[in-house]
């Protein structure tokens, strides 16, 4: 089943990049929700999906965005919300990023170990690629391998081509002891990489207590005296190359052991539980996203089949489309809307004899035209991206590019056409990306990829 938290659990702490202080509540949430954050500081309390489509840059972590609305350095709480088995939790947050705590995932794992789960009354729905993912980043050496298990395990291998660190490797299954071994392992951090941040001071919320800091190269006395000077209570003796934080490690595999930290929040990206052998070297935040957009496009495109209940009332009803699209008979091609989510929508259409086209496509073989059939499909969409615009009937989507369709069977009057939209990337800059599925029955008739953009009509 589905699993909450039992309660709220509060976190107060420092932002990494900006220093601010920031305030984080995770509060249980309903059955099918997934993991949402909701910037309070903000006007409006705009909420952002914890999902891959929605990662706007991952440069030195993970941030993702909707709109004007940004959440930074997500990946720590969501690697402890998936390995600790939460489903679904409304995050609220007064700041642009969470907060850094000590480097790790210790104090969240905690707590909310302490608080407990809910059990919901809705079953999981596990995710099984249908294939074997494999992409690699050939400029770093960085890949990632999926294959299809009935089991979740990663098996991670880092190499920074140093003596101090050398080569690391760990696994993680559903034994491993993810609060007491893997939670409390540090970010770390080269010296000659971050020392140029430190004396800009664009990374106002990390110091040595947050991370491992490592001097892989003799320190030079500059370097020295700049520590001393920012860390006096910290430095008080010699500064040496290696690991240069006065506690030393937590553990000797503490930085791979944070690796998978890493990749277990990027990859949670997902959106549900993963059932995958997952096997990765040289992993970063980049290459992670990137595979969780993959299984996310996979997942998608491997969705059951919609189904049309005629008993069943209606999302929106033929007046509520009148209201979101500008078009209107003979070319309003949806009838209603049944399913609709914050990523996807499904309409459903009607053929008759007496649609107009009939007449002349063919007088005596009645086929819907494919171009029509795109038409509908676009309709469909259209709707789910112009339900969170203001003044939707001010707008038109236009087709920008159409690929990747594929026509499977005829449409003749009498069929139902059950249309299936989904967003593979979220609305930005006004373009948007859509992948579409048509069924009669249990048959898909067509599928096709779309991009399109939403233009304000003119006065």
């Amino acid at each position: 089943m589905q699993f909450t938290l039992a309660g709220a659990v509060t976190f107060s702490g420092k932002g990494l990049h900006t220093g601010a202080s920031v305030r984080m509540e995770i509060h249980p949430a309903s059955e099918d929700s997934g993991i949402i954050f909701r910037r309070i500081d903000l006007p409006g309390e705009p909420e952002i999906p914890a999902l891959a489509e929605y990662v706007s840059t991952t440069k030195r972590g993970t941030t993702i965005a909707k709109g004007e609305a940004s959440i930074s350095t997500i990946e720590h709480i969501m690697a402890t919300l998936f390995a600790l088995g939460i489903d679904n939790a409304l995050i609220t947050i007064d700041g642009p990023e969470v907060p850094i705590m000590d480097g790790s995932a210790g104090e969240f794992a905690e707590k909310i170990f302490k608080t407990g789960l809910k059990e919901q009354l809705i079953p999981r729905k596990p995710y099984t690629p249908g294939k074997i993912i494999h992409y690699k980043d050939d400029k770093s050496g960085a890949e990632i391998k999926i294959t299809p298990s009935k089991e979740f395990s990663i098996d991670l291998e880092i190499d920074f081509n140093s003596d101090i660190i050398g080569k690391q490797r760990v696994h993680f299954d559903k034994s491993s002891d993810f609060l007491n071994d893997i939670a409390h392992c540090r970010t770390f951090v080269f010296l000659e990489d971050v020392m140029p941040l430190l004396k800009s001071n664009l990374i106002k919320g990390g110091d040595i207590d947050n991370a491992i800091v490592i001097a892989d190269k003799e320190i030079q006395d500059e370097e020295k005296i700049f520590l001393k000077r920012a860390y006096p209570q910290i430095f008080t003796g010699d500064i040496k190359r290696g690991y240069i934080n006065a506690s030393g490690l937590r553990c000797e595999d503490e930085c791979v052991k944070h690796k998978l930290l890493d990749i277990i929040g990027d990859l949670s990206l997902a959106g549900v539980p993963v059932n995958a052998k997952i096997e990765a070297k040289k992993s970063g935040h980049s290459i992670n996203t990137i595979v969780a957009k993959i299984m996310r496009n996979d997942l998608m495109e491997s969705g059951a089949i919609p189904q049309y209940d005629p008993n069943k009332e209606p999302v929106v009803d033929i007046n509520g489309i009148k209201k979101l699209l500008p078009h209107r008979p003979p070319f309003l091609m949806v009838d209603r809307i049944s399913e609709m989510s914050e990523n996807s929508v499904v309409g459903i259409k009607t053929i008759g004899i007496n649609e107009g086209y009939f007449i002349g496509h063919f007088p005596d073989e009645p086929v819907m035209p494919g171009v029509l059939i795109l038409e509908t499909m676009a309709q469909v969409g259209g709707i789910l991206v112009l339900k969170g615009v203001d003044e939707p009937e001010k707008y038109s989507t236009y087709f920008a590019k159409i690929d990747k369709v594929k026509f499977k069977k005829k449409v003749v009057p009498g069929d139902v056409l059950v249309i299936k939209m989904v967003l593979t990337q979220p609305l930005r800059r006004s373009i948007v990306c859509m992948r579409g599925e048509v069924y009669v029955g249990n048959t898909m008739v067509c599928e096709g990829e779309m991009v399109a953009q939403v233009i304000k009509n003119k006065e």
